[in-house]
């Protein structure tokens, strides 16, 4: 029996077989989605940017060459041209991969944990504990997440570390909101009923079963969410509020160049195509992901 067939086969001899077959299954519809293709190749690129950045980086990202400032795309050397600072671009941009990368990483470790935690939580308690996590949820969905970050950063002081906590803070509550919707779904189910005759507690029913039920939603959700993780990032820094200079963060790439728009009109454009193709990519990976991990689309 091949690798393949081993995958495909209806009737799984294990748990750990079962689940390899259904990952595969899940892999070969979301191949067959062009677009997915296009966005996980555009997010495999940014990961491998971020990695091999001393690799790829063709100068330093903060040296000073003031003699080779401005310099426009296509000079030999400076394929994207350089900074006002005489900085190559095309360096800067991959190292800012990196630091892209990181806020979308750490972002997707503590926002979406802890808004499943309390949405879960809510749905399956019900009564006065889902009022009052789901009135908490409501006052942060009332400000706007970039106005919020920016008075939580403002608070915090500037930097990466507060970008990611101010950014983290705002983007939990869509999280839970679902896990909620999902938890009310499953909570009165008869597998649910059927654990808790065997004796299991409410930690390990809400852990062991009702978690893994609302992870596709909510990595669906992940996906979509780090366009704006990262436009939210780059909007900090572009105020000046995010990640400092030289550090080549994106935002902070066009906040810099903006005053030279209209001349030297590189200077600011690279870094904003890096965060359109960026954030195009996890879009079109999330809309992928949706089609193959929602069980409504998954006979289509």
């Amino acid at each position: 029996m091949t690798l393949t067939e081993w995958l495909r086969d209806p009737s799984p001899a294990s748990r750990w077989q079962a689940r390899l077959g259904q990952a595969w299954l899940s892999w070969l519809r979301l191949r067959r989605n062009p677009l997915a293709m296009i966005g996980l190749f555009i997010v495999l690129a940014l990961v491998l940017m971020a990695a091999f950045a001393p690799v790829l980086a063709p100068h330093d990202p903060i040296t000073q060459d003031l003699s080779r400032r401005l310099l426009p795309p296509g000079t030999p050397g400076n394929w994207l041209g350089t900074d006002d600072f005489g900085r190559d671009i095309l360096s800067r941009i991959i190292y800012g991969a990196r630091i892209t990368l990181t806020i979308v990483v750490m972002v997707a470790l503590t926002a979406p944990v802890f808004g499943l935690l309390v949405g879960t939580v809510a749905g399956y308690f019900g009564g006065w504990t889902d009022e009052i996590l789901m009135r908490i949820t409501d006052i942060f969905l009332a400000f706007p997440k970039l106005i919020l970050a920016l008075a939580l950063v403002a608070v915090l002081g500037p930097g990466m570390e507060n970008a990611v906590l101010a950014i983290a803070v705002t983007s939990w509550p869509p999280y839970a909101r679902v896990a909620r919707a999902e938890t009310l779904t499953v909570r009165k189910s008869d597998y649910i009923a059927a654990v808790r005759l065997q004796g299991a507690g409410a930690a390990r029913i809400i852990w062991g079963h009702i978690m893994p039920m609302c992870l596709p939603s909510v990595i669906i959700r992940v996906t979509l969410d780090m366009a704006g993780v990262i436009l939210t990032a780059a909007g900090l820094g572009f105020l000046g509020l995010g990640v400092q200079p030289p550090l080549p963060e994106w935002g902070v790439m066009i906040s810099a160049g903006r005053k030279f728009l209209f001349e030297q009109w590189w200077v600011a454009t690279m870094p904003g195509l890096a965060i359109f193709t960026v954030s195009l990519g996890f879009n079109l990976l999330g809309d992928g992901l949706r089609d193959v991990l929602d069980p409504r689309s998954a006979g289509r």
